[in-house]
């Protein structure tokens, strides 16, 4: 790492912390030609591939804008597209490469958002998979009722024998 005052190529690190719950790393650093200190901040680049084959880093904001259209007068809340949006970039990173193509992105969106809303699901899944008829969008909704969903489920949160969201 090269030193920011004297331009030195060399450093010698001091310390390192993670931060950002692990997401990036905090290193105290020391010049030894003119002996200064400083604070490095590392974050591993995630980098999206678009179709074209342009590279670009990746952008959680680009994913809450695309899901908040396919949520449009839907009861989902900035806080449910944020905590998807998290997810969506959990899940790749996961897969631990450093490039991933953008319709792995898009499959990652599709996962979480079936089970926040299955209506903003179909909205989404019929422009990222080209629907071109009814037939696609039937196909579709026999498949989502075939599964069964969270919102389908009991709630366990009364006692039993009771009645919820009646």
């Amino acid at each position: 790492m090269r030193c920011p005052f004297c331009h030195n190529a060399d450093s010698r690190v001091i310390d390192s912390r993670e931060a950002d719950e692990g997401a990036t790393t905090r290193r105290r650093r020391s010049c030894p030609k003119c002996g200064r200190r400083f604070t490095t901040v590392e974050e591993a680049v995630l980098a999206v591939v678009k179709r074209s084959g342009v590279s670009e880093p990746f952008n959680r904001s680009k994913v809450v804008a695309g899901v908040r259209r396919a949520c449009q007068g839907r009861p989902v809340d900035e806080d449910q597209l944020q905590l998807l949006a998290q997810q969506v970039e959990d899940a790749i990173r996961a897969t631990g490469a450093a490039e991933v193509p953008s319709n792995e992105v898009g499959l990652a969106i599709l996962r979480p958002l079936r089970e926040l809303d299955e209506v903003a699901y179909l909205r989404f899944a019929s422009v990222y998979r080209s629907f071109t008829s009814v037939a696609d969008f039937e196909k579709e909704i026999a498949e989502l009722k075939a599964r069964p969903s969270q919102a389908a489920e009991p709630s366990a949160s009364g006692p039993p024998g009771t009645v919820t969201g009646a």
